[in-house]
Parts: structure tokens; C-alpha cells; sequence
């Protein structure tokens, strides 16, 4: 193991206010002990900056990219207290050239850097690129009621019918989970995309770590309607995995999922953090929970022609 890899694990341990992806157990889980590295500015004891990453290979071809599951890597500074506004960007500046310089040659990079990262002029400048996409976050989730009159209205006459018509549980297994995701996929003719062993894992690990759950609603009849699976931290809770059986969606059971959840994480989590999507529909469903959006940066850069080449080719054939 690294010794930047050994000092970002102690570094993790005194932590408690990070996102769950940026923390040494989550990278375990959704990498293994071995695929992972992170890049640290420490110039003494402390740790000013760091940048998490996860390298693949691809037939010949090094890629550094998201692992599966997981919403962002990306820089995270930590700032100075006494840092003036007139200085930030210069020191955004340092410390991303800084992680920069430490990144592995890779033939494709690509991640999600978190939405407070509003500044990626250091990578631009290094030649990458960048696509702005959106998530969507309740940002304070400590007062409940509150919480719920900023819903919609049809939003919460959605959950006060789920109310009527279905019963909610907690602590599916990880097995019944994946499997009723994947069967709800399969009705939509859809494939899973996950393996069974990459989300025990990460089951596992969030359940260990008192940092994830499932949820689901269930009828009369014993029908799973909607399940959900939520990871967090005290920084926020992310609504990793949505499951809604396309036979019972018209009980509107998911929205009821998204509101007991919430209520059981008032104390635990700070906000709540839908993950966002592109698609139209899936993004007035967020915006119907109150929710803010917010922008965040998804930067790539491909050094080599020769894969460029190969993922037309392959793009072309998955079409």
C-alpha cells in the first residue's frame, strides 16, 4: 500500500463530515483494497487536498473513471479558516495542479467532480473538458414537517394515497433487493447494471459502517411496490438505488419510500441528494420535493487516439 494511501485512511478515520463515496471503506467496497489511489497535497501533517481515483483496464487501454454506484470523485480542498475571498482561487489553483501532477498516466480519464467544486479552470487548462449536469438536494433535512409542506401539493397527496395502500419496511436483504431490482428492470426490458457481488459489497460495507439502508413498501397481498437503498453520512444522504415494480407504480409508493426515509434520517444526514438525472420526467419528480438544483461538472480528457477509435467502434455496435 501506499503511503499516500495510508495517510488518506487515517485521514478518514478522523473525519466525520465527508460524502460517503470520498471515504477509504466506500472505495474498498465498489473498487477492492487494490484498485484505488488518491492523490494528497500534505505538506506537513495535515492533509490541505485530495483526490481519490479509481484506474480500469480496458483490453490494452488505462482508463481512470467512476467505479460503479458511486455519484462523484473528484478534488476536495479543504480550505483554511482564515483564507480570504480575494485569495480562494489562487489556492484552488495550487492544490489542483498540485493533485494534478500526481494523477497516473491513463489513456481516458472521466469523473464526476461534487457540485462545491465550482472551479475547474486548473483542469481546463491542463486540456480536459467538461459537460455541466444536474443534481437535485432537499439542503437541510434536520426539521421533517418542514421539510414535507415544501413538497408539492400533488406530491404529498401522492404519498398520503401510498399511505393508504401499502406498508413500509426496512432492511430488505441484499439478495431480495437485487433481485427485485433486476426484476423490475426486466419487465421494462432492461438489464441490471451491477453485479450481485459489487452491491453486497457495498451493502455490507454501509451497513457495517451504520452509513446505509433499505427501504420498501409492501401490500396487503405481500407485493413489493418501490424499494430504495440510501447511503450517507452526516454531510448528506444520497438516494443511491431506486426499485419501482412498473405494475404497482401507480400507487406512487416511491414517493412514500423518499418521505419515511428522510424522516428516518433527521439527526443522521444534513441534506438529502436525489443524484440527479438528465431525463425529463425523473427531474419533475425531484423538483416536486422541494428540492435545489444544483450544477456540477462531469470532466473528461482522452489522450489517445487509439481509443477514441474503440469506443466509436464499440458505441457503434452497441447501437
Amino acid at each position: 500500500m501506499s503511503k499516500k494511501k495510508d495517510s488518506y485512511r487515517e485521514f478518514c478515520k478522523t473525519k466525520q463530515n465527508l460524502p460517503v463515496f470520498l471515504y477509504d471503506w466506500w472505495l474498498d467496497a465498489v473498487c477492492g483494497t487494490d484498485n484505488w489511489d488518491v492523490a494528497i497535497v500534505k505538506p506537513d501533517n495535515d492533509i490541505l487536498a485530495f483526490f481519490p481515483y479509481y484506474n480500469k483496464k480496458v483490453l490494452f487501454f488505462d482508463i481512470s473513471t467512476l467505479p460503479q454506484l458511486t455519484q462523484f470523485l473528484g478534488p476536495w480542498i479543504n480550505y483554511p479558516n482564515d483564507l480570504k475571498q480575494s485569495n480562494r482561487t489562487e489556492y484552488e489553483k495550487k492544490m489542483m495542479n498540485e493533485l494534478i501532477k500526481q494523477l497516473p498516466a491513463y489513456h481516458h480519464f472521466e469523473q464526476n467532480f461534487h457540485y462545491s467544486v465550482d472551479n475547474w479552470l486548473p483542469f481546463y487548462w491542463k486540456g480536459y473538458e467538461q459537460t455541466t449536469k444536474y443534481t437535485y438536494v432537499i439542503e437541510d433535512i434536520s426539521f421533517p414537517d418542514r421539510v414535507f409542506e415544501n413538497f408539492t401539493p400533488s406530491k404529498r397527496k401522492n404519498i398520503r394515497k401510498a399511505e393508504e395502500l401499502v406498508e413500509i419496511k426496512f432492511d430488505m436483504s441484499s439478495d431480495d433487493f437485487y433481485e427485485h431490482h433486476k426484476k423490475t428492470l426486466s419487465k421494462q426490458n432492461l438489464k441490471i447494471s451491477y453485479s450481485k457481488e459489487l452491491f453486497k459489497s457495498i451493502y455490507d460495507a454501509v451497513y457495517s459502517h451504520n452509513a446505509g439502508r433499505t427501504i420498501y413498501a409492501l401490500d396487503k397481498d405481500n407485493n413489493i411496490h418501490s424499494a430504495l437503498f440510501v447511503v450517507w453520512t452526516k454531510y448528506s444522504a444520497y438516494d443511491l438505488i431506486s426499485s419501482i415494480d412498473p405494475d404497482f407504480k401507480n400507487s406512487e409508493s416511491a414517493s412514500l419510500l423518499v418521505w419515511e426515509i428522510i424522516k428516518s434520517l433527521s439527526g443522521k444526514a444534513h441534506r438529502f441528494d436525489f443524484e440527479g438525472s438528465m431525463i425529463e420526467s425523473v427531474e419533475r419528480s425531484f423538483r416536486q420535493f422541494g428540492t435545489v438544483q444544483k450544477a456540477y461538472f462531469n470532466i473528461k480528457k482522452c489522450d489517445s487516439l487509439s481509443y477514441r477509435i474503440f469506443r466509436k467502434i464499440r458505441e457503434k455496435f452497441r447501437n
